[in-house]
């Protein structure tokens, strides 16, 4: 009873401080926001509402870079939101380096747009059920000898949909979750062609650009830029989402 109470009063808590961060936000002060809805993310708790109001605040004080970031956060946790998506998108479109070239792979782009609306666990789910629903077909068929049209139907169509949904789920794990990506914070973010201030500097980036990490070398991250061209950036200058 007592650790049900203090995590109740642990809950209330963080509501009181989610809706004085609100408070501030609706009065403008958009510091006092930023710097109480860190102070929640502090307590190792985070929530879609959470990283979409708090890149609502960084947005409002001219940040581009942390706002992206926490849009990003927020639509990973829920990718239906269709707030967050917008604001996602407006907000990329302030972004004062254009990544011209941009050469996608046109089957990456569909599956892409395919599993953007889905949360990675609800692929999951699918394919879970797709694959009790085709063992229960195979049960009919070999364990009760049932092998009717609709049993013979049923297993393929099962099949055929359960090996589409795992690779779509194997598809958005690999994109979102095992390559790691960032975003450019910092408003002076040269790129350039080694992991030293002394290398030849590859690009200038700009706060709300989104890389992919490749490697990394000391205080350096080897990222690769959605147009394909690839440089070495400080590590302090990004921030992984």
């Amino acid at each position: 009873m007592m650790i049900l109470l203090a995590t109740a009063l642990i809950a209330h808590a963080q509501e009181d401080d989610f809706d004085k961060a609100n408070k501030y936000y609706e009065d403008k002060d958009y510091d006092s926001a930023v710097r109480m809805y860190e102070s929640i993310l502090d307590k190792n708790v985070e929530s879609a509402a959470l990283y979409y109001n708090l890149g609502n605040a960084y947005f409002k004080k001219g940040d581009l870079g942390h706002a992206i970031l926490n849009y990003m956060k927020a639509k990973r946790l829920d990718p239906s939101d269709e707030a967050i998506r917008h604001n996602l998108d407006f907000a990329r479109q302030f972004s004062r380096v254009r990544m011209e070239g941009v050469t996608l792979n046109p089957i990456d782009s569909f599956l892409g747009s395919v599993v953007d609306p889905y949360r990675l666990n609800t692929l999951a789910w699918i394919s879970s059920i797709l694959f009790i629903l085709f063992f229960v077909f195979l049960i009919l068929r070999y364990g009760l000898g049932m092998w009717s049209t609709a049993t013979k139907a049923g297993a393929i169509v099962s099949l055929v949909l359960l090996l589409t949904v795992a690779g779509l789920t194997t598809f958005k794990y690999r994109t979102e979750y095992l390559t790691e990506r960032a975003v450019i914070v910092a408003d002076d973010s040269p790129v350039y062609t080694g992991p030293s201030d002394q290398s030849d500097k590859e690009l200038e980036g700009a706060p709300g650009l989104v890389v992919k990490i490749i490697d990394q070398s000391g205080d350096y991250y080897n990222v690769l830029f959605e147009n394909m061209r690839r440089g070495w950036i400080k590590k302090d200058l990004v921030a992984i989402i």
